[in-house]
């Protein structure tokens, strides 16, 4: 099983995860009678990019604050916060990390609803936890994450739909598997894309909203892939400061898909390609976006914003192998990096 197959192997993984609505439905209700007014949420890596997610559509959908955690807090300083009101969620493909088992082990002591969401439901952050969420993506291999990303994207939106109780919720997430197919189908593109951008050393890489944590997700890829220096921010923070970065020829990627906030970040990817000269690549079904940006990687039309990083995901992950495979790299032994990684 290679990274590749991983990639590809989402879509069916997003189908399964559907599958289980029922146990995600039980969360929801064992959420809803505890009167949580709060989650604190402790994961590390692409985990903590879905927990970011987790922060948007769990505000959006829910209307519920998500503050993300300070393991060191409990783990270095022995202060924890407290958090006897919160829901406390762990999530770690492996539920391995000790800081984070002890964020929930924390949680539970304080008597805190704690949910863990892992691919391994045997693991020790399963076992620190009241309620379980598998992320039933079957083995991950590769070192970088891929599907068990997804997949913890796919379990908030689950669970923050149900919390929702908006009934016409459920019919977008069962028509989201087959745009994550949709957009994996569209290689070709990508393949030249990295092609393009095979020499760049370092780039931004830009994304604002539920879109954010595919920014955050990609600038990890390429760190973890290729060796590019890839810094993250969304579209406003980048503006209080580092647009200064921007030179004719800087790399500019970003996630700007279709959303009630693309105006402006229409208007700031048009300004850095046109008057700043950047070498901007857009992963978007927009047109206006697409047409400004020196290369665009159409993503499906019609996905709802808080759907689309289950989707712009897939086309971010293979743009990452492609340029690893174009810089003469292995992308399924990354230097210094194991599928596990424990920290205290």
């Amino acid at each position: 099983m290679s990274l590749l197959d991983e990639i590809y192997e989402q879509p069916a993984v997003l189908a399964g995860l559907l599958e289980t609505q029922a146990a995600v439905d039980a969360v929801a209700a064992a959420i809803a009678a505890r009167a949580v007014s709060s989650v604190y949420l402790a994961a590390r890596g692409s985990s903590e990019h879905a927990g970011i997610y987790g922060q948007y559509v769990l505000g959006a959908l829910a209307g519920l604050p998500v503050a993300l955690a300070a393991p060191s807090l409990f783990t270095v300083y022995g202060r924890p916060p407290r958090l006897d009101r919160c829901l406390v969620v762990g999530v770690s493909q492996s539920g391995q990390s000790p800081d984070i088992v002890a964020v929930l082990d924390e949680g539970r002591r304080q008597g805190a609803l704690t949910l863990a969401i892992t691919n391994d439901p045997g693991s020790p952050l399963a076992h620190a936890a009241e309620l379980v969420l598998p992320i039933n993506a079957g083995p991950e291999r590769a070192v970088a994450a891929t599907k068990t990303y997804t997949g913890a994207l796919m379990l908030f939106a689950m669970l923050a739909a149900a919390l929702s109780g908006e009934p016409s919720l459920a019919d977008e997430l069962r028509r989201a598997p087959a745009a994550v197919a949709s957009a994996l189908q569209r290689a070709e593109p990508v393949v030249a894309a990295a092609e393009r951008f095979k020499g760049m050393g370092h780039c931004v890489i830009l994304g604002r909203g539920f879109h954010f944590a595919t920014a955050l997700e990609w600038a990890l890829k390429l760190k973890e892939l290729t060796y590019v220096v890839a810094d993250r921010y969304s579209t406003a923070e980048f503006q209080h400061g580092p647009v200064a970065l921007v030179e004719p020829g800087f790399p500019v990627l970003a996630v700007a898909p279709s959303d009630p906030g693309d105006g402006p970040v229409r208007e700031l990817l048009t300004r850095l390609a046109q008057e700043r000269g950047a070498e901007l690549l857009a992963l978007s079904d927009d047109e206006a976006t697409l047409a400004a940006a020196r290369v665009g990687l159409r993503l499906p039309a019609g996905v709802p914003p808080w759907l689309m990083p289950l989707v712009s995901a897939g086309p971010a992950q293979l743009f990452c192998y492609h340029l690893a495979l174009a810089r003469g790299l292995n992308p399924a032994a990354p230097r210094g990096l194991s599928k596990v990684t424990l920290t205290h």
